[in-house]
């Protein structure tokens, strides 16, 4: 959990640049970025924290398995989910807001069940650990686009 909590920081650390943008990097500016991330965040805590972990099915995935292989997400290849896309730019103190929620979510993570687990589109279902490794990479990734953002503008 340790990792994800430095990940946090280093989201709040951007939220001052939330309004830059780089479109040789990414059509989308920084905050979008950020939001974007704690919304996953969120969004899977949710998930995991209501689901039944004697449901929990592990089931072979190539892709997952790729991913895990490379830990890395390739840029510009999947269509980000309706559901975790920001529709507006999102304010410094919403981003704030969003923060402290993922700091809690992420706290409640140690409580559950190692078999709690969340269904992701492309990896199907991942357990407690999967999905902590899974918010550790999506997270990377898009601080790796904001730090190019700022690197190359």
């Amino acid at each position: 959990m340790n990792q994800l909590h430095k990940l946090l920081n280093q989201i709040e650390s951007h939220i001052p640049n939330l309004e830059k943008v780089n479109p040789s990097v990414s059509q989308s500016c920084i905050g979008w970025q950020l939001d974007h991330s704690l919304i996953v965040i969120n969004s899977v805590v949710t998930q995991i924290k209501s689901s039944n972990p004697e449901n929990y099915k592990w089931k072979f995935k190539w892709i997952r398995t790729y991913i895990q292989i490379t830990n890395k997400i390739p840029r510009g290849k999947v269509k980000v989910p309706k559901s975790v896309s920001p529709v507006d730019v999102a304010t410094a103190e919403a981003l704030k807001a969003k923060l402290e929620q993922a700091r809690k979510g992420i706290a409640d993570l140690e409580k559950l069940h190692p078999n709690s687990y969340f269904t992701h589109p492309f990896f199907g279902d991942l357990n407690l650990k999967t999905t902590i490794w899974f918010l550790k990479l999506h997270t990377n990734h898009h601080l790796k686009i904001v730090t190019d953002i700022i690197s190359n503008g």
